[in-house]
């Protein structure tokens, strides 16, 4: 799923390397048809990728340039052998003439899929969503659940049990939805807290929930515009809520540990730690603690110990202590950034708009160790596995590792 088996950045990949280019340590460098901007996601063998094919008014293919007219766009799910990079199918799953026009820092292909055993499912916001047999790319159901994003998709799914949960978090409607995982069929619909009507459009959210345990009871916590939110998976009935402000346009995803759940709030810039075992409106009740210091509208945070560290989309990586809030340090790379930090191998991977990654080590001093380069653009985030770092340009999707 989006940032890892549990959705949090940390990865138990090992002996990744600490230099590559263009011509050292890619195993394999594979393009992508179209455009997009989810994450790979990894099983087994096997690797998948959602993106979009774009043609313009006079029916030609569009590159990666965002600022295009578009016509017409077909989005899918790419499929490749994990240990070549050679593609095993790629299945269009929607079809939209004159489609919405998305953000110049958006694609009609953003969320990232979530894979189990036998199953791929992929949701494109409005546009539908999707289970597939993950082996042959069979499309077993569909469904579409519309809102008005704006500036297109940009939540990704997420599985408890039998259940698919989508966030829509759109500027007419915010609501959260569960479907049957195994027939796509709606099992329950929750709408957001209110928000004042006269904040006209200031309403969406791009954020991915996260699951937690607190009190013996599961939750679904999700970060919205104006207000975090917990509820309970099952029936989809509202456990805590805290309001967080105006802020909007959330896209990090939260991140749990220490016995607190950690959410930024979009565009007011902030970082809060919040405890999750409360009941009704806790905002008075269960803030731990707040930071304002650099924070991201886009990468999400990184967890790893006592430490919590942000990436701005400046590129600016600040270290926090996760239980008081307390800065400890900052450190500068290379620019801006749109993917969300890994931490694997003992490392921590920033990787900004332009293809080059940070490799720095963990703690207050944010040592950095090595910067690399490879071609294009990124802003999907890198998913490590065995002794693999799997990283998604605007173009190809690269396999880099120790030859």
């Amino acid at each position: 799923q989006f940032r890892g088996p549990n959705g949090d950045g940390i990865s138990d990949a090992k002996n990744l390397p600490l230099t590559w280019s263009e011509t050292s340590n890619v195993v394999w460098k594979t393009a992508i048809p179209g455009r997009g901007r989810s994450s790979p996601v990894i099983l087994g063998d096997r690797i998948w990728l959602t993106t979009a094919i774009e043609t313009n008014p006079r029916n030609e293919r569009v590159g990666p340039d965002p600022s295009t007219i578009v016509d017409h766009v077909e989005q899918g799910v790419v499929c490749l052998d994990r240990a070549t990079g050679k593609q095993l199918y790629h299945v269009t799953l929607f079809r939209s003439d004159h489609p919405q026009p998305v953000h110049q820092l958006n694609s009609y292909a953003t969320p990232t899929p979530v894979a189990e055993p036998g199953k791929l499912y992929c949701d494109f916001g409005a546009f539908g969503t999707a289970c597939l047999d993950a082996a042959t790319g069979k499309v077993l159901w569909q469904r579409q659940l519309k809102v008005d994003h704006q500036v297109g998709p940009g939540s990704s799914p997420v599985i408890y049990k039998d259940l698919l949960i989508l966030m829509r978090d759109g500027r007419d409607e915010q609501y959260v939805a569960a479907l049957d995982k195994h027939t796509g069929k709606p099992v329950w619909r929750t709408d957001r807290p209110p928000i004042v009507a006269h904040i006209g459009n200031l309403k969406k959210s791009f954020s991915t929930p996260v699951f937690v345990e607190s009190g013996g009871r599961a939750q679904v916590v999700m970060v919205c515009a104006h207000w975090f939110v917990s509820l309970d998976p099952a029936p989809g009935r509202e456990l805590w809520r805290v309001k967080h402000g105006t802020g909007f346009s959330v896209a990090p995803r939260p991140v749990i540990g220490h016995g607190l759940v950690y959410c930024c709030t979009g565009m007011t810039r902030q970082l809060w730690a919040v405890r999750p075992d409360g009941q009704g409106d806790v905002t008075d009740t269960h803030v731990a603690w707040k930071a304002a210091s650099q924070i991201p509208m886009m990468p999400s945070p990184l967890l790893v110990g006592r430490e919590i560290y942000t990436l701005s989309d400046q590129g600016i990586v600040t270290c926090y202590d996760a239980l008081a809030g307390v800065e400890l340090g900052q450190r500068a790379t290379g620019g801006p950034c749109g993917a969300s930090p890994l931490y694997a191998d003992g490392r921590i991977y920033i990787i900004n708009q332009k293809a080059e990654t940070t490799v720095l080590k963990p703690g207050k001093e944010l040592e950095k160790l090595v910067e690399n380069k490879l071609d294009g653009a990124v802003f999907a985030s890198p998913a490590a596995v065995g002794n693999a770092l799997y990283i998604r340009t605007d173009t190809h999707l690269y396999c880099v590792a120790q030859k």
